[in-house]
């Protein structure tokens, strides 16, 4: 049964059925974050966003701050932060880093019957930005945080030294494709709404259809074996923020097919980074960016899915530090 039906099974299950005990991921995410932390040191903290909730941000590399551009690393959909983790040592290094959550994802606030979309995205990357002071900013973007980050860098450029994009989205391109469990939700009609039901009524189903579409984000058969328990170890809090994001996923999408000249006249260096593997934020998408941003740098890794970060940290690290002159 291919992978896509396993997912929407295992959600059409729940609306019918008893909570089954989920895997015990705790004692993996306690692994995970005790060896992290230990190898790279980190200072993690609130940070307030006008609205008064905050959000779960890791600063690295603090003594770099100043003498460089910082490098703020944005998520994806349904994850989080750690979706960074095997690439921030490599960064950190030699850069001022920051990663965070937004709200309503990871370690954030979730505040109730929030709108999830990106003029919030947008609210805590300003927070973010405004709390460090940040003069100099290379957004790294993933998956959702695409329109985020773009919007960003084409409202401030005298503030963006550089953008790097991760198998992500911002407009319509010919080739972009929704993972099946997102096309599900962003797909109006009495399926979806069954499909909310029961995810909401059993956490447990809701985190084994999360698992099974994720697990096809990874080339690297390792990498999914450390980091499925790690991202969806809470994936369960994340529903009001998913529900609303996938809610809105296709008129955001159809909303910035108007920005495609302000791309076009974007004068920063852009680093299109993405996993060839990915068959949905595929590699003619990310040619189309490459052909849409005038001083753009195009590279497929091979062996690499959508989460090309965690698959090929390596060489996304290495690719991301030539593009701005590092060593």
């Amino acid at each position: 049964m291919k992978t896509h039906l396993l997912f929407l099974y295992a959600l059409l299950l729940s609306a019918v059925s008893g909570c089954a005990t989920p895997p015990d991921t705790q004692p993996l995410l306690d692994a995970h974050l005790a060896a992290f932390a230990k190898a790279q040191p980190h200072q993690a903290l609130r940070v307030q966003r006008a609205d008064g909730n905050s959000l779960a941000v890791r600063e690295f590399g603090a003594a770099f701050k100043g003498q460089g551009p910082s490098i703020v690393l944005l998520h994806g959909f349904p994850d989080n932060q750690h979706l960074y983790d095997l690439l921030i040592p490599q960064l950190a290094a030699t850069h001022h880093v920051v990663s965070f959550d937004f709200l309503g994802w990871g370690d954030s606030d979730k505040p109730v019957g929030h709108l999830y979309n990106v003029a919030s995205q947008r609210a805590d990357l300003d927070a973010v930005v405004r709390h460090f002071a940040l003069r100099a900013v290379v957004p790294v973007l993933h998956d959702l945080s695409g329109q985020v980050g773009i919007d960003w860098a084409l409202d401030n450029p005298a503030q963006t030294s550089a953008l790097v994009l991760l198998n992500t989205y911002y407009q319509n391109m010919p080739t972009l494709k929704a993972p099946e469990a997102i096309q599900t939700y962003s797909t109006p009609g009495w399926w979806r709404d069954v499909l909310i039901w029961g995810s909401n009524k059993s956490a447990s189903r809701f985190k084994a259809g999360v698992g099974s579409q994720i697990s096809v984000f990874f080339s690297n058969p390792d990498v999914r074996a450390q980091f499925v328990p790690v991202l969806t170890h809470d994936v369960a809090a994340i529903r009001p923020a998913f529900f609303s994001a996938t809610s809105m996923l296709w008129a955001e999408v159809n909303a910035r097919d108007k920005q495609v000249p302000r791309m076009r006249a974007f004068d920063k260096p852009v680093l299109v980074i993405f996993g060839a593997d990915d068959p949905y934020l595929n590699a003619g998408v990310a040619q189309d960016f490459a052909a849409l941003f005038p001083r753009s740098r195009l590279h497929l890794l091979p062996n690499a899915g959508h989460y090309v970060q965690l698959d090929r940290a390596p060489d996304v690290a290495a690719a991301i530090k030539a593009g701005l002159g590092s060593p």
